[in-house]
C-alpha cells in the first residue's frame, strides 16, 4: 500500500505567519478583524510572539516603537479604515527613523458592502506614502509572501516603515450578517 503525501500547499496566512517568525517578530498588535483571523490565531497560539490587542490602530505605532527600543521586532496589523487612524501618529515613525511593518487588510473596493469603508479604503496606498511609507500590494496568494519578505527587508534593514495592502481579492468578500 502507497502513502498518501499531502501536497496542498500551505494557505498564504500559514505562509505569512512563517515569514514573520523567519523575521524574529516578537510583538503583534492588532485590533481585531476577520481579514486578519487567521494570522492573529497563529500569534495568539505562538509562545514566542506577544499579541496585543489594540483599543486603536495607531496604538500599534507607539507598541512598534517600544519593541524596537526593547531590542525587539513587532508588526502592527489593522484594517484600511485604521490607516486613517494612524495618520497623526505615524509622524512619531518618520521622525524617530525607527522600523515600521503593517499588515493592511483592505476594504472599500472589490465586492464591498459597506459604503463607509471606501472612503478610506480608495486613499490608504497615497496616504501611507505621504508618511513616508512604502507601500506594496497583493491581490494573489503567490504574491504574499515576496510582498511581505521586501517589507521586512525594508522596514529592519532601513529603519522605515513598509506596508502590505492585502486586496480584498485576496482575502475574500465581506458579507453582512444579520
Amino acid at each position: 500500500m502507497n502513502a498518501v503525501t499531502d501536497t496542498t500547499p500551505a494557505a498564504w496566512q500559514d505562509q505569512l505567519f512563517d515569514v514573520l517568525k523567519r523575521a524574529d517578530i516578537r510583538q503583534v498588535g492588532y485590533v481585531p478583524d476577520a481579514g486578519h483571523a487567521r494570522l492573529i490565531a497563529r500569534c495568539k497560539a505562538d509562545p514566542e510572539i506577544r499579541d496585543v490587542v489594540l483599543t486603536t490602530e495607531e496604538e500599534g505605532v507607539a507598541l512598534a516603537a517600544g519593541a524596537w527600543l526593547g531590542g525587539q521586532r513587532a508588526a502592527l496589523l489593522m484594517q484600511s479604515s485604521g490607516v486613517g487612524n494612524c495618520v497623526n501618529m505615524l509622524s512619531l515613525m518618520r521622525s524617530c527613523r525607527f522600523p515600521m511593518l503593517m499588515l493592511v487588510t483592505m476594504r472599500g473596493e472589490w465586492e464591498e458592502f459597506n459604503p463607509w469603508q471606501v472612503p478610506m479604503g480608495s486613499i490608504v496606498d497615497p496616504v501611507l506614502k505621504l508618511c513616508d511609507a512604502d507601500v506594496a500590494k497583493v491581490e494573489t496568494p503567490d504574491a504574499v509572501v515576496p510582498a511581505v519578505q521586501n517589507a521586512v527587508q525594508l522596514a529592519f534593514g532601513g529603519d522605515r516603515a513598509a506596508a502590505v495592502l492585502l486586496s480584498q481579492k485576496l482575502i475574500g468578500r465581506k458579507v453582512w450578517v444579520k
